[in-house]
C-alpha cells in the first residue's frame, strides 16, 4: 500500500504518522487521479504534468521537506498543480488545510473555477468535499469538510479570518498580491497557524512584483534556490534559459531563438520541447535542507502563446512603456521589478513642458478628466487629457478660492466642470469625469452634497486610501446619504506615476503650469519602511512641500478608470461628423406613456 492509495479507514484517521512509506510520487498520483474538465482546461482529461512541474509536485509530497516556494511567471500551470496537491491531501492524508489568497473574490473564483470542477471531474475525488454546516463559518462555499480534515479558503485582506484556524497544510497563492495590515504580514500570520503541527507543510507560490518588498522572493532567498536548466542540443551543456540568451533579427521577432551560452550555437523554437523534457532542477544552495525553492520563467513553457517569438513580440510592444515593461518582467520573466528614480526632479519635469493648454488642446486628446483637491479655504483642480494610446496631457490647473461650506464655491466648481473647450479638429470637448476628494472629515459632507446629485455626469466623491489597492472601486459600505463613495488606491497610482515620469515620456505638461505646480507634483518620494519586520514601500511627503498638484493628478488618473471610450466615435464627434452618431429610427421603441 502506498501513501497515495490508502484504504478509506486509514484515510479517515487524519494521522499522517500512521501512513506507510510512499511508493508513488505525488506527481504520479496527480497524473493518475486528477482530471481536468473542459471548462477548466483546453485539454480536458487526466492531468499531464510538464517536466518542470513534476519536481515541484514531488517536493510538496516529500515528508522531509517542510516548505516549498515557487517564484513563477504566468503560463506555467501552477493553479492546476496547486489544486492537484491539495486534492492529494484531501484524498490520502486528511488534515486541516488552509488556502490563502489575496482577496475574497480570488477565493470564490478559485473554489468555483478550479476546486469544484476538478473534484467533480475526478472519480477519486468526487463527493469528498462537503460544505461546512457550522453556522459560525464565514461561508460554506469557502469552508469545506472531508473525512478526517477540513479546507478553509481565506482572503488575506481579512486577517481576522486567520485567528480561528490551526492548520497543518498551508497553501499561499499570489503572496505578492497580499498587503500587510495593522496586524502584520498575512503570510506570517497564516504561518503562525501551523506552529502546533510538527509535520506541517507550507507551500507558497507567486508572481513577484516589487523586488525589495516581495514575499515570494524573500522566501526563495531562504530556500535551496533551485533553477531549471536544459541541455543544449549541440554541446549538451546545461543552462537556465534567460532573456539575455533570446535573440532575433532586427525587426524580425518571428525569428526569435535561443543562443547557448557555452558554445554559441543557435537553437530554434522547434527544439524547446525536447530540451525541456530533458531538463533538470539544480539547487544552487544545496546546504539548505527542508525548504525547496523553485524559480522559473515563461521561456520554458510549452504553450504556443509562450513561444520565444510570441514573447519577443510582447517585449517589443512593452519595452517603451514602463508599466507594460514591469508587467513583462513580473509575469513573463518571473522577476521582481526594481523601482528607480524614487524621488522626482521638479526642474526636469518642468523642462518637459510644451506649448499646449485648455485653450489649445492637442489634436490627439479625445478625453478630459479632472482631479479636485479640497482644502479649507479653496478647491484646486487639475485637467488631464488622454489620447487613445494612453498618453496623459496635463492641460492646466485652476484654483477656486472660497470656503467649502459656501455654496458659491461649489457653484464655481460646477461651472468649471461644465465647460467645453475648442478642439483643433473643429468640434468641442468637455470633461468626461471628475474625482473630488472627500478624505477630510470636516469637508466630507460638503463634497457629498455636491457630488451625489451629479453622479450621472461622473462627478465622484472619492476617498484616498494607502497601500496596494485597486486604482478606484466603489466603497463596500454601500450607498452613503444617497450616493456612492469611491475608494482610490493612491499609493498604487503614485507608483504608476513615478515609473512613467522617471522611465518614459508618456505624460506631457502644459507650459502654462506654474513652477510651484511641478514642485508640488514632486512633493513625495518612495521610501522603504519596515512594518512589524516586513518591508513595505510607501510614499512620504518631502518636508516643507505642499502636495495639491500631486493629489489632483492622482485623482484625475483615478477618474479616467471609469471612462469607457469608443475612440472612433469620439474622434468623429470632435470632428463634427455627427452622422456617425445617427440613430436608426426604425429601431426606436416608442412608449405610449410619452404621448
Amino acid at each position: 500500500m502506498t501513501e497515495f492509495a490508502c484504504i478509506k479507514s486509514v484515510r479517515r484517521t487524519a494521522l499522517a504518522s500512521l501512513l506507510p512509506p510512499p511508493n508513488l510520487k505525488l506527481s504520479e498520483w496527480i497524473e493518475a487521479n486528477v482530471r481536468l474538465p473542459s471548462d477548466v482546461s483546453s485539454v480536458p482529461g487526466p492531468v499531464q504534468l510538464w517536466p518542470f512541474q513534476k519536481a515541484i509536485a514531488d517536493a510538496i509530497g516529500d515528508p522531509g521537506i517542510e516548505r516549498v516556494t515557487l517564484v513563477k511567471p504566468v503560463r506555467v500551470g501552477f493553479s492546476t498543480l496547486l489544486t492537484g496537491a491539495l486534492a492529494s491531501y484531501v484524498a490520502n492524508d486528511p488534515s486541516p488545510i488552509l488556502s490563502l489568497l489575496p482577496t475574497e473574490a480570488d477565493c470564490r473564483d478559485y473554489v468555483v473555477s478550479d476546486i469544484e470542477p476538478i473534484f467533480s471531474a475526478s472519480p477519486e475525488l468526487a463527493g469528498l468535499l462537503v460544505a461546512d454546516s457550522d453556522p459560525n463559518s464565514r461561508s460554506t462555499l469557502l469552508s469545506r469538510k472531508f473525512p478526517g480534515g477540513s479546507l478553509k479558503v481565506v482572503a488575506a485582506k481579512a486577517p481576522r479570518n486567520l485567528r480561528r484556524h490551526n492548520v497543518r497544510i498551508l497553501f499561499v497563492d499570489e503572496a505578492d498580491g497580499m498587503e500587510s495590515s495593522a496586524e502584520g504580514s498575512p503570510v506570517l500570520l497564516a504561518e503562525k497557524r501551523t506552529l502546533s503541527f510538527p509535520n506541517r507543510k507550507i507551500i507558497m507560490g507567486s508572481t513577484p512584483v516589487l523586488e525589495d518588498t516581495s514575499h515570494v522572493l524573500r522566501a526563495y532567498a531562504q530556500s535551496d534556490q533551485r533553477v531549471f536548466e536544459v541541455p543544449c542540443p549541440e554541446c549538451g551543456d546545461f543552462h537556465e534559459i534567460t532573456w539575455k540568451d533570446i535573440h532575433w533579427p532586427e525587426g524580425g521577432p518571428d525569428g526569435a531563438h535561443y543562443v547557448c551560452p557555452s558554445c554559441g550555437s543557435v537553437v530554434e523554437e522547434k527544439h524547446k520541447r525536447q530540451m525541456v523534457n530533458a531538463g533538470r532542477w539544480r539547487a544552487t544552495k544545496p546546504e539548505i535542507t527542508g525548504h525547496a525553492g523553485f524559480r522559473m520563467n515563461a521561456l520554458i513553457s510549452p504553450l504556443a502563446k509562450a513561444s520565444w517569438a510570441a514573447l519577443a513580440k510582447e517585449f517589443l510592444a512593452a519595452k517603451n512603456d514602463p508599466e507594460g515593461l514591469q508587467v513583462f518582467v513580473n509575469t513573463i520573466l518571473g522577476q521582481g521589478w526594481r523601482m528607480e528614480g524614487q524621488e522626482l526632479d521638479e526642474a526636469a519635469l518642468a523642462g518637459r513642458a510644451k506649448p499646449f493648454s485648455l485653450v489649445s488642446v492637442p489634436e490627439d486628446v479625445l478625453v478630459i478628466t479632472v482631479g479636485v483637491d479640497v482644502q479649507h479655504d479653496r478647491l484646486e483642480l487639475t485637467y488631464v487629457g488622454w489620447n487613445r494610446d494612453g498618453h496623459a496631457y496635463v492641460l492646466g490647473h485652476a484654483v477656486i478660492w472660497g470656503l467649502p461650506d459656501n455654496s458659491d464655491t461649489w457653484a464655481e466648481l460646477d461651472s468649471l466642470l461644465k465647460a467645453r473647450f475648442a478642439h483643433p479638429l473643429g468640434g468641442k470637448i468637455g470633461i468626461e469625469a471628475a474625482a473630488v476628494d472627500s478624505s477630510d472629515g470636516q469637508t466630507m459632507e460638503d463634497v457629498y452634497r455636491f457630488c451625489f446629485p451629479r453622479s450621472n455626469r461622473r462627478i465622484l466623491a472619492i476617498k484616498g486610501v494607502r497601500g496596494d489597492r485597486p486604482w478606484i472601486e466603489k466603497s463596500k459600505s454601500g450607498i452613503k446619504r444617497g450616493g456612492w463613495l469611491w475608494i482610490v488606491g493612491v499609493d498604487s497610482i503614485k507608483a504608476h506615476l513615478t515609473t512613467r515620469l522617471t522611465q518614459g515620456s508618456t505624460i506631457h505638461f502644459s507650459d502654462t503650469l506654474d513652477p510651484v505646480w511641478f514642485e508640488q507634483l514632486a512633493s513625495e518620494r518612495s521610501v522603504l519602511r519596515y512594518n512589524r519586520g516586513q518591508p513595505q514601500r510607501r510614499f512620504e511627503r518631502i518636508p516643507g512641500r505642499d502636495a495639491e498638484a500631486l493629489d489632483c493628478v492622482v485623482y484625475a488618473f483615478a477618474a479616467r478608470q471609469i471612462v469607457n471610450v469608443n475612440w472612433d466615435e469620439r474622434l468623429a464627434a470632435v470632428c463634427g461628423r455627427i452622422q456617425l452618431a445617427h440613430v436608426d429610427e426604425k429601431n426606436i421603441i416608442r412608449s405610449s406613456w410619452l404621448k
